[in-house]
């Protein structure tokens, strides 16, 4: 088992990854779960990719996660008579609901839910950002506004709308069709966009049933000012800085990037930091200093997960890409700050067992040459507890439900042994003991420390601790 690095890394399968040699190369690379991009690509494709995930997980017996990143809603204008135009700063520009094509001075915007949610004197952004209109007048059917920041504008770029709530579902036809489909197909976790308020992952959580894992994805400034209650409400969170970088000024990413760390750990839930992390190697074999300092700070603030996109989903070096952010990641594991950064940023334990005996092996960790830390579970929950404490030594999470190991594969430290026969094992140090020495995270002399539930095998009971020696 390759449990050198606490730090996760989620990748992202495209058209760069040729089948399941290439993807056991990323996995023996340091990728512990992989992402499915529903916003590229067709069904068959992902059936595909799914499947060589799931055949190389059976072929290094090992669980690997499977995310499933949902399109959400594209808010576009529409065409223009011309293709596109030039928007002067200072001039007058309408967006209506009339789908005749545009000119330099209206375009439709087939969206009323944007009409009826702004009001004058808010923002719009189109391009990604690159143009910033300021709205000057609302009408039932359009809204005026005065350029702030123009430039060539074409066909159906798309609009963010930074400051006003969308009466809008974060789940399209589209995207209804896509989870319907990628659940059929078994996937571990859904990533859902477009997450402006609590009830939306309430309205994702009744589609799917239980059947997977919800990871929100934060990068509206509405969802930012929501974040705990949303967290409370999902598995795990998405700083998605792509969408969140254009709806929020630049220079307060890296703060609410540190925020939503803060308050994930504080709740247990896991945090993936996304978007740009090693941008440049989607055409080159090395990053830039800034791209390894960026990733080497999401390290250092306690991210669970780290995100590859296009770098290993369509980028001419996938694997050196997954190569590089395992080697910062260790690097800043391995300094001699690293452990002590994360015990000042610990959060306030619960009044319950599960998080006493959390506290406790961290703190026994630190005091003794703790080879591996091993927890039985059934949920993941406890395991869950462990790694937010962020203990100096990885633990191996041993459970009878491959479902719970793979949606652990996001998660800070946490290593997982999906054995059947673990529901009724009666010797709980002996076989976590040959468990250890059998993944290669202990040997003989080795202490481990290892918790369970009395009685065995029941989720949520977590009660006991034991330091054993390895003989």
């Amino acid at each position: 088992m390759n449990a050198d690095k606490k730090v996760k890394i989620l990748a992202t399968l495209g058209p760069a990854i040729n089948g399941i040699d290439d993807i056991r190369q990323l996995v023996e690379s340091g990728v512990n779960l992989f992402r499915l991009n529903f916003s590229h690509g067709e069904h068959a494709d992902h059936a595909q990719r799914y499947q060589w995930v799931r055949e190389v997980e059976q072929r290094l017996n090992t669980p690997i996660g499977i995310l499933m990143d949902l399109q959400g809603p594209k808010l576009r204008v529409g065409p223009f008579a011309d293709g596109k135009v030039n928007l002067e700063r200072g001039q007058a520009f309408r967006l209506d609901l009339d789908s005749t094509p545009g000119n330099a001075q209206r375009v439709s915007l087939p969206h009323p839910e944007i009409i009826e949610a702004l009001q004058p004197g808010m923002n719009l952004l189109l391009d990604d950002g690159r143009l910033r209109l300021q709205v000057t007048a609302k009408h039932s059917d359009a809204i005026d506004t005065q350029v702030i920041a123009g430039g060539e504008l074409s066909d159906r770029k798309g609009v963010n709308v930074p400051e006003a709530v969308l009466q809008l579902s974060p789940l399209t036809e589209k995207d209804r069709r896509d989870l319907t489909f990628g659940l059929e197909l078994g996937v571990d976790w859904v990533a859902l966009s477009f997450v402006q308020r609590p009830e939306d992952i309430l309205e994702a959580r009744e589609l799917i049933q239980g059947k997977a894992f919800i990871m929100a994805k934060i990068e509206k400034p509405s969802a930012v000012q929501q974040i705990e209650a949303i967290a409370q409400l999902c598995d795990a969170i998405m700083v998605a800085r792509g969408d969140l970088g254009v709806e929020v000024p630049a220079e307060n990413v890296p703060r609410i990037q540190k925020d939503i760390i803060r308050t994930c750990r504080q709740l247990g839930k896991p945090v993936v930091v996304a978007t740009q992390m090693l941008e440049s190697m989607r055409f080159s074999p090395a990053p830039t200093r800034a791209e390894v300092t960026d990733v080497a700070n999401a390290v250092a603030e306690g991210s669970d997960a780290l995100m590859l996109s296009a770098e290993t989903a369509s980028g001419d070096y996938p694997l050196e890409a997954v190569q590089m952010m395992s080697k910062i990641i260790r690097q800043v594991e391995s300094g001699p700050d690293f452990q002590a950064q994360l015990d000042v940023s610990r959060p306030q334990a619960e009044a319950t067992a599960s998080d006493a005996i959390s506290c406790a092996i961290r703190r026994i960790s630190s005091i003794l040459p703790v080879a591996a830390l091993v927890n039985y579970t059934e949920s993941g929950a406890t395991s869950l507890r462990a790694s937010r404490e962020r203990p100096k030594t990885p633990i191996l999470s041993l459970t009878p439900n491959l479902h719970t190991a793979r949606r652990l594969t996001v998660a800070w430290g946490i290593y997982s042994v999906v054995n059947p026969r673990l529901h009724e094992v009666e010797e709980v140090t002996s076989t976590a003991l040959d468990i250890a020495q059998a993944q290669g995270m202990a040997q003989t002399g080795d202490t481990v420390v290892i918790t369970a539930g009395v009685p065995f095998g029941q989720p949520g009971s977590t009660n006991s601790l034991r330091i054993e020696t390895l003989s």
